[in-house]
């Protein structure tokens, strides 16, 4: 018999198997270092990249608001050290080294697109393909470099993608079907160098065959979900759903997944068996856009009944509540979202907007302000916190901070 689970159970499991509910650093003093960053990010698999850098860059936001105030040199540090590489996983992030195997079936199939002309970065045809071989042998005669290092006048920001340069888009390609990989990042710009300067031995030309290696990534995707259907599990490492299910039908029969079923959804959910069942969840967190929790916008309405959609690329005049606008998790709901600019030229963390929502309850508000300095602090933002009064939660917010 197949056990049924709340929803609101199915909720706290998600939020605990995240990694919220710890207790988390209270104020600027000694906060998490290098063992609680490992730990995490083993607990969530990867660390989504994102160059938007209007309130926090993406990677950054996911350990605040699991761990609190910390300083993020040393989870640089971590991110880019010999531990942690980079690779497209789910988009680009960071993932713990002995992951990068079982991504080798994907870089053969980026090879097999770029030999198609099928690429998002370019094609064998191309001018930057005729650059990859001249990459290569910079690589090798000069170690690991950033593009930047290796651009002259004549190849900057002449291509379509973002203002890549050719060898910028050699190098993603080179990137994406794995003959060069990360060395790290210097001011965020991503550091090349092939594959025998910076990997150890235990992963240097290991790949993994693709079915083993979707069973792996399916495990590490349920256990960070600890409850979830298939295209939960599925979605978190950008997998098909046609690779994905003989991987949970595998985990099944191993038991490591068992079936269940969550009222209100229409679909079949699987637990994890070691996800833990905790009878409340005590949390307050700003959810970046690309935190796992929110990411897989379906099962944030399905979770949390609320609904996701960033707009950074929607054009002002259509957005309906911000450039980049965060929700608020409070406990195991999500009851408001509110739109951040950390305006670091004059210490200000700016409340561009902010929005209630139908789980908003009367104490949150004072809980929102307290997380909206916390937030402050850790950026390093000694102003006061400016709140320009668009949104259904702006008055009383703003009201709430004056009164602090």
């Amino acid at each position: 018999m197949v056990d049924t689970i709340s929803a609101a159970r199915a909720r706290r499991i998600a939020l605990a198997a995240q990694g919220f509910g710890a207790r988390q650093t209270a104020g600027t003093g000694s906060g998490p270092g290098t063992r609680q960053f490992n730990l995490l990010l083993r607990r969530l698999a990867l660390l989504q990249i994102d160059s938007v850098n209007v309130y926090e860059r993406s990677h950054y936001q996911p350990v605040f608001a699991r761990l609190g105030h910390y300083d993020k040199a040393l989870l640089d540090a971590v991110t880019y050290g010999k531990g942690v590489t980079e690779y497209w996983a789910h988009e680009a992030s960071f993932l713990p080294i002995e992951t990068l195997p079982l991504m080798a079936w994907r870089k053969n199939d980026y090879r097999d697109r770029f030999l198609a002309g099928t690429s998002e970065t370019g094609s064998a045809e191309s001018a930057e393909a005729s650059m990859i071989p001249w990459l290569r042998a910079e690589l090798a005669a000069k170690g690991p470099m950033r593009a930047s290092e290796i651009e002259h006048d004549s190849n900057r920001r002449q291509g379509p993608w973002w203002g890549w340069s050719e060898v910028k888009r050699g190098l993603e390609t080179m990137f994406r079907v794995g003959d060069v990989v990360s060395a790290g990042r210097v001011r965020f710009e991503r550091v090349y160098a092939l594959p025998e300067q910076v990997l150890p031995a235990s992963v240097l030309g290991v790949e993994v065959p693709r079915e083993e290696a979707v069973r792996q990534l399916m495990s590490m995707s349920a256990r960070a979900h600890g409850i979830g259907t298939l295209k939960d599990f599925a979605d978190y490492f950008r997998l098909k759903t046609v690779d994905a299910l003989p991987a949970v039908l595998s985990l099944v029969e191993e038991g490591e997944l068992v079936p269940v079923e969550v009222e209100g959804w229409s679909k079949p959910a699987w637990l994890h068996r070691d996800a833990r069942r905790p009878r409340r969840i005590e949390a307050e967190a700003l959810l970046s856009p690309f935190d796992p929790v929110v990411w897989e916008r379906s099962r944030t309405e399905r979770l949390f009944d609320f609904r996701y959609r960033i707009e950074i690329y929607t054009p002002e005049p259509k957005r309906v509540y911000g450039y980049y606008t965060l929700p608020v998790l409070i406990d195991d709901r999500l009851p408001a979202r509110i739109d951040l600019k950390s305006d670091r030229q004059s210490g200000v963390l700016r409340v561009q907007s902010a929005w209630a929502e139908p789980a908003l309850l009367p104490d949150d508000v004072p809980r929102i302000a307290a997380l909206l300095r916390r937030a402050a602090a850790w950026q390093n933002l000694p102003g006061d916190i400016h709140v320009t009064g668009r949104g259904t939660l702006a008055p009383a917010l703003a009201a709430e901070l004056a009164r602090a």
